[in-house]
C-alpha cells in the first residue's frame, strides 16, 4: 500500500488499520522528534498534555505522528477493540484523522512489574521543523506476531507456545514485519537509532540467531529489551524501531 500525505501534520504514514498506522516519515524539511514521558498520565490526560506541548512547540495538534502506551494488563481481542473504538473516537473528535484514515502509529504494552493501574501514556513523536531538506526520521509502529497482520486469535504463530523453538519463529515473524515497513517507508535498518523488543520471555537464543543478524548497521547500537507483554492475550513478543535525531525525556 502506498504512502498518504498528512499535510496538515508534514509527513507521510503507512495505512494501517482503524486504531493506528504502520509506521510515519517526515516530509522533507521536517524531522520527527520523540518524547518519553517522565510520569505517566492516563492516555486520555495524556493527549491534552500532547496539544499543550505541540501548541508550546508553535506547531498544529496535526504534527502528532506516533503514541506509546502502557497497559494495567493485556486484553483480549474483544476488550482491544473496545479500547480502540474510544482511542479513535478521540482521534476523530481531535481532527487527527485524513480522509478517514488514522495516520498516527502506536504501541501499546503491558509491563510486567511497574505498570500503571490504567492505560496510560508513555511516548509519543511529533514532526518538526529541521533545516536539513531530508532526515530520513520515522517511527515503525508495533507488531506482534500475526501472520499476515490479522488481528484475529487465528492468526498468532504457534499459538500457545513459548518453547525457544516457538519463541524464536515468532521473533522472525516480527522481523518480517519491521523490515517490510521499513521498506515500504523508504527506509532501512541503517537509519535505524531504537529498536525496541517487548516479551516477558528469556531474549538471547532470540537475539543471537533472529535479529542482530538482520539489522546490519543497526546491530551497533544494540535493542533495548522491555519486559512487557503485547497487548493482547496470546501474544508473546512484540517489536518497534524507530530512526530519529532527537530523543526528549519530558
Amino acid at each position: 500500500m502506498a504512502l498518504l500525505e498528512n499535510q496538515g501534520g508534514n509527513y507521510r504514514f503507512l495505512p494501517g488499520i482503524a486504531p493506528y498506522s504502520s509506521g510515519v516519515v517526515a516530509m522533507a524539511g521536517y524531522e520527527i522528534v520523540h518524547v518519553t514521558l517522565r510520569r505517566l498520565p492516563y492516555w486520555r490526560d495524556g493527549f491534552a498534555l500532547i496539544q499543550r506541548h505541540l501548541r508550546e512547540e508553535g506547531l498544529p495538534p496535526q504534527a502528532l505522528c506516533a503514541v506509546g502506551l502502557r497497559s494495567p494488563s493485556p486484553l483480549t481481542f474483544e476488550g482491544f477493540a473496545g479500547f480502540n473504538e474510544e482511542y479513535q473516537r478521540l482521534l476523530f473528535e481531535s481532527g487527527l484523522l485524513v480522509e478517514g484514515q488514522n495516520p498516527v502509529a502506536r504501541t501499546n504494552v503491558a509491563p510486567e512489574q511497574g505498570a500503571p493501574p490504567v492505560p496510560s501514556l508513555y511516548s509519543f513523536a511529533y514532526a518538526s521543523p529541521w533545516a536539513e531538506s531530508q532526515s530520513d526520521s520515522f517511527v515503525v509502529a508495533g507488531a506482534g506476531e500475526l501472520g499476515g497482520g490479522e488481528l484475529s486469535a487465528r492468526a498468532i504463530v504457534r499459538a500457545g507456545e513459548t518453547s525457544p523453538e516457538a519463541m524464536r519463529e515468532k521473533a522472525a515473524v516480527v522481523m518480517d514485519t519491521m523490515e517490510d515497513r521499513l521498506a515500504r517507508l523508504g527506509v532501512g535498518w541503517r537509519q535505524v537509532t531504537r529498536a525496541n523488543l517487548y516479551t516477558v520471555h528469556a531474549i538471547e537464543p532470540l537475539v543471537r540467531s533472529k535479529i542482530l543478524g538482520r539489522m546490519g548497521e543497526a546491530a551497533l547500537r544494540g535493542v533495548h529489551w522491555y519486559v512487557s507483554r503485547p497487548p493482547i492475550l496470546g501474544l508473546e513478543f512484540e517489536m518497534d524501531v524507530r530512526g530519529v535525531r532527537r530523543e526528549v525525556m519530558l
